[in-house]
Order: C-alpha cells, then structure tokens, then sequence
C-alpha cells in the first residue's frame, strides 16, 4: 500500500477492461483515481445497448474463456465473480460448420478427447499430449510470462522462465505445431481457430499460444447470464469500492505536458491536474494528444506493425426461434487461409468469407424477447477496408443463407425485427481505433513481449499505457492484466 505521502493523483483515459483493471488496482494502493470516459457507460468495446423491441445485446466480447485470470481480478478485492453475477457452462462449448459436416465441441475435456479419438485413429492420445503441454504454457505464460512490464528481457531471467524457454515454443509457428500433432484437416481447423483471437494467421503466431487451447477447452467455455457486460458492471464496481471516479461523456481532447510531464487533461473547455495518466484508449491516438517530439513512435512505426483485424458485425433481432443453431457457431465452410490472406496480403474484402454466429438467447432468456433470438454476427476484416452500407448488406444477406443451409430455415432477412450494423468505421469514430482495428496488435513473434510498444513514455515520465495495443496483448484477460501491470508501475512513482 501506498503511505500518504505517496498518495497520487491518477487519471485513466478509457473504461475498457484495461481501464477498469488499471484504475481498480491504482486506488487499492491508495491513490486517488479518476476515469475518464467518452461514452456514456463504461466497457469501451465491451459496451451494452438495449432496443425497444426488448432485445439486449453484447456489442463486442462474447467469448468467456480463462475464467481463473478473471476470477483472479475478484480475489485481489477479496471478491469473487459469482458476487457479481452467474456464469454457466456451455454444452457444447461451440458448433463449427465445414463444407461438408459440423463439429460440435462438448462441454467436458474427457468428451473432446474422444471427439478426437473418432475424428482420426490415435488422436485421443495426442489431444492429452497437446493439452498437457498446452496446460504447461498456460500455468508459466499467463502465470509469470505475460505478467511483465516489457521493459528488457532480462525481467524473462528468471529461473523458471529461463529454465522454460525450450518448453514455451516461443520459435515454432502454431501452424506447424498443429501439424505435428494431427493430420485432419478438421482437427486442425479446431486447434488453430482460437488464435485467430490473437490477430495473426496461424502461420505467424508463436507455437506458446497453444495455451488459448488449453484455456478455452479444458477450462471450457463459459457464459456470464445477462451478458458480457456483466463483467464490465462487477469491475466497475470493484473498483468504485477502492475509490474510484468515474465521469462518463467526458473525451479527452489534450493532455499538456511541462518539462517532461503531464501536467492535466482538457476535456471540453476546463483542464484537470494529475501526477500521473494511464491511457486505455487507442495508443496510436493518445500519442496525437502530446506534441510529436514527445511521442513513443512516429506514423512510420504504426505503419510498419500487423494490426489484428477489423470485423463486420451485425446485431439482429430474429422474430422466432432458429432451430438447430448454437450459441456459438463458427462458419468455416470456405478455405482459412484464403480469408486471412484477405486480411493480411490482399487486405480486401473476402470472396469466400469465414464468420462467427453468437445466439445468446439460446442461454439466456432475458437477452430477447419471449419467442425471439438475439443474433451477433461477426466476420473479420482488413483493417482500414472501404465498408460502405451497400457492401455491409451483402455480406449479411450472404451469411444469413449459410445459416439458413446449416439450420433448414428459411428466409430469415424477413424476420429481422432489429437491424444494427458496425465496421471499421464505427471502430475509428467511437474507440479512435488505429485503421479501425477491433482487436488490437497481433501476437506475432515480432510483436511479443518486448518488442510491443512500451507501456510507458520514454520521454513523458508519468504517462503509461495499457490494453491490446501494448503488453500482454489483445484479449479480455490479457487487457485484465495489461491493468495490473500498469498500475504497478505507476505506484512507482516518486
């Protein structure tokens, strides 16, 4: 803790899980902290809007996956998530449709390992072997490695990261060690498509993330009743516990630095004085708010980076139930890698789209009206891509068909009630996202650990950032802990 004498003034810029993390953890050691907020509710990304016709939806996370690292957010405020709100297992966990059959992913590990098993002779055997070095990085990378402040790569000497180096595959490519374990192309679509999360293809993401294997099946897929939000809600709480100001519609337009310092934030037309400022929101566009010569990295650098993608989403009302459709659904019909060339090579809109079906209400009942489906549809995209309405409807109506061939219903666009569209731009307009990403930077080998931006200004001593743009990297628990460690570092402070 904090003495008196150390006590700071902190501003946060941003109320997305980072924000929320950072400002939670920077009041308990006795600070006082204040977030500031463009919008009118906290979440950022993770935002909630409700509609007339009764419909609540989700407006980014959906997946709950590394319950454990959520949870160990609650227990450091003597808490713990089920205080808050009930979270329920999915069963299955998630349905994926292929060209010519689906998988379902069943709720217990034993299930999947046999799933594996009938799949392809011997897999069962190398499911338990992939996991259980899956469960290793898991244990070590989201334990000890992800938890560093990136400074150097001395803070990786220590003995038990040292001694894991060979065991983290931190060298190998996830593709490639995929293939080492299975030869279906099924089996392996199953294992690569969580890393899609992490904003890179397969090809180019560390074997390491093979823990968001082990950390979203063997700990299984989980659901928070009432929504995502109900995580941003508990945060918030928390965090109003230990102190903490909230001031909702208040975009930050300046922040004016002195001899090295912030010195206090504009916001409309009245300046706040700070010691210190952690930025949640986009780093790019932080750093146009303090004068060029005093900025981490110039537009040439952000040019240079792999942004995770960008997506077209779709909010929709169905009137009637959609029969045979899960609560998570993955549409990967069409060939992967042509899509994540589309995103990464070509950078245009795919010819032959993969998406992603969310259908809360088949869990929760209060999420849509009586007899109704709350539908999330989200396809990834190039970031900084031309998503004209025009465009937007066709690739709604061309997902809305390949739902209707996988559940047998039929004309669906005719039972929408209530219609929302979002894309690149809406991601620029309302987060100040960099080309409009969704996710953030890719995990890529050359953007882990260190060689992310620096979670502080190297020229401004009391400005830190944190989130998906920085350290650990995209991700709901990763943004959690992204707020630890920057909190931690500014209590530093002198």
């Amino acid at each position: 803790m904090s003495t008196e004498n150390s006590r700071k003034r902190i501003a946060v810029i941003g109320s997305g899980f980072s924000g929320l993390s950072a400002a939670a953890y920077a009041a308990k050691a006795g600070n006082e902290v204040h977030v500031f907020e463009k919008h009118n509710q906290p979440g950022g990304r993770a935002r909630q809007f409700k509609t007339e016709e009764g419909y609540v939806f989700d407006m980014g996370p959906s997946w709950y996956w590394m319950p454990d690292i959520i949870e160990g957010f609650f227990n450091d405020f003597d808490c713990k998530a089920a205080d808050y709100f009930k979270l329920v297992s999915l069963d299955p966990q998630f349905e994926m449709v292929f060209s010519e059959e689906k998988i379902s992913v069943p709720e217990k590990n034993e299930d999947i390992r046999e799933l594996f098993e009938n799949t392809e002779a011997g897999s069962g055997k190398k499911y338990d072997q992939f996991m259980q070095s899956a469960q290793f990085k898991y244990e070590v990378g989201m334990k000890d490695f992800v938890t560093k402040p990136c400074y150097s790569w001395l803070e990786f000497a220590s003995l038990k990261i040292a001694g894991s180096a060979l065991k983290l595959d931190l060298l190998s490519n996830f593709r490639k060690y995929v293939s080492g374990y299975f030869s279906d192309p099924k089996l392996r679509s199953l294992m690569e498509f969580p890393v899609i999360f992490l904003g890179a293809s397969p090809r180019d993401i560390p074997a390491l993330y093979s823990l968001m294997n082990y950390g979203g099946y063997v700990l299984g897929t989980k659901y928070p009743m009432g929504g995502f939000y109900q995580l941003v809600m508990a945060m918030k709480d928390v965090a109003e516990k230990q102190g903490v100001t909230f001031h909702f519609n208040h975009d930050v337009q300046k922040l004016n630095t002195e001899d090295g310092k912030v010195m206090s934030l504009t916001v409309g037309d009245k300046d706040y004085e700070f010691d210190a400022v952690i930025a949640s929101s986009d780093y790019h566009h932080t750093e146009t708010l303090i004068p060029k010569s005093l900025r981490n990295y110039n537009d040439a650098y952000w040019k240079t980076k792999t942004f995770a993608p960008s997506c077209l989403i779709y909010y929709l009302g169905i009137k009637g139930k959609i029969s045979h459709l899960k609560h998570h659904t993955l549409f990967f019909e069409n060939e992967l890698d042509n899509h994540i060339d589309c995103i990464y090579v070509n950078k245009k809109w795919p010819s032959r789209p993969l998406f992603y079906a969310c259908c809360p209400s088949k869990t929760d009942p209060d999420v849509a009206p009586e007899g109704c489906e709350n539908l999330f549809l989200l396809l990834p995209l190039a970031p900084g891509i031309h998503d004209e309405e025009a465009i937007r409807e066709k690739y709604l109506k061309e997902m809305l068909e390949r739902i209707e061939k996988h559940t047998g219903e039929t004309d669906l666009i005719s039972r929408i009630e209530y219609k929302r569209s979002y894309c690149v731009s809406d991601f620029i307009s309302d987060y100040n996202a960099y080309q409009g990403n969704a996710y953030g930077l890719s995990n890529t080998l050359s953007q882990t650990a260190v060689l992310k931006p620096k979670i502080r200004n190297k020229k401004v001593s009391n400005l830190f950032y944190t989130g998906q743009l920085t350290v650990p990297g995209p991700g709901v628990p990763p943004s959690v802990i992204s707020g630890k460690i920057v909190a931690q570092e500014v209590n530093k402070l002198k």
